[in-house]
């Protein structure tokens, strides 16, 4: 069996943070055994600078965005930024792509038409700025867009979804792609305080259409959506428990087919402050 990678997606602490809180926190986690971090390029003209800020004050970890808009920032601009990361930190930075919510989009002031065909031209002005597919990733939910994850980057980074989603998202992209799924995750044994937690993270993602319709291929219903997410649902979604049972969870996704896992760990809110004892804790279980 080929080794399972276990990543970080933790946007909020390593993305706006000082830059030397940043660089700490990722020291740690490369210390510890973490594959790779990943967090979001926000919605700058640029990729934010913070990609390479931790890439040059770490030594092997993986850095991967999670995710750049392809509305916000050009082709021309993405593929610069990766060439020059890639030059000075060979095989650690993967650029993934997004085509984010229309009305993120929108309330940033930029038009959103037809997500899939933007990826396509992104894509085409990327092949033609030089960057490889191997150096970009693509967070694909739907059936087309996994398949162009599959035939044009190196694989997909979906996000907010179950296991079922993974093991569709690998038998779509195929055996020699990579499959990094996000997953949020709550170290809380009550299962009360537990879906507390992992409510005030889904009822934001279920007023997205984008993953509720995901989600509705899946068997998901309205009545699941409502009020933060049913039982059911928010523990499909949300591996929670002691770090054993967490992991328990995330094997699933492993069984499905991931490769590598980008575990988020839910801080009740609290973005502000960096979930050290529980990437530890989970550290010691699955890696």
């Amino acid at each position: 069996m080929a080794q399972r990678l276990v990543s970080v997606w933790q946007p909020f602490f390593l993305g706006s943070a000082s830059r030397g809180a940043a660089i700490d926190a990722a020291t740690e986690l490369e210390d510890l055994g973490y594959s790779r971090l990943w967090f979001s390029g926000g919605f700058g003209e640029n990729v934010a600078p913070r990609f390479r800020e931790i890439l040059d004050g770490t030594r092997r970890i993986g850095v991967a965005s999670g995710i750049v808009s392809i509305w916000h920032s050009s082709p021309s601009e993405a593929a610069v930024f990766a060439q020059d990361a890639e030059r000075a930190h060979p095989g650690r930075f993967l650029l993934g792509l997004g085509a984010s919510h229309a009305v993120v989009v929108e309330g940033s002031g930029t038009t959103y038409r037809k997500p899939y065909s933007r990826m396509v031209e992104y894509l085409d002005g990327l092949d033609a700025a030089g960057l490889p597919p191997e150096r970009r990733i693509l967070a694909a939910l739907g059936p087309r867009m996994l398949e162009l994850s599959r035939d044009r980057s190196a694989g997909a980074h979906p996000y907010f979804v179950p296991a079922q989603h993974t093991a569709e998202a690998r038998a779509a992209i195929g055996p020699d792609r990579l499959l990094a799924p996000e997953v949020a995750v709550v170290l809380d044994a009550d299962a009360a305080a537990a879906r507390a937690t992992a409510r005030q993270y889904t009822s934001g993602y279920l007023a997205l259409p984008n993953y509720t319709n995901n989600l509705r291929r899946f068997g998901w219903t309205d009545e699941d959506f409502a009020a933060g997410g049913s039982d059911r649902l928010v523990d499909a979604l949300i591996p929670w428990g002691t770090a054993e049972e967490v992991a328990a969870g995330l094997d699933k996704h492993y069984q499905a087919g991931a490769d590598e896992v980008a575990v988020q760990v839910l801080n009740g809110g609290d973005a502000t402050t960096f979930p050290a004892d529980a990437f530890r804790a989970l550290a010691a279980v699955l890696i």
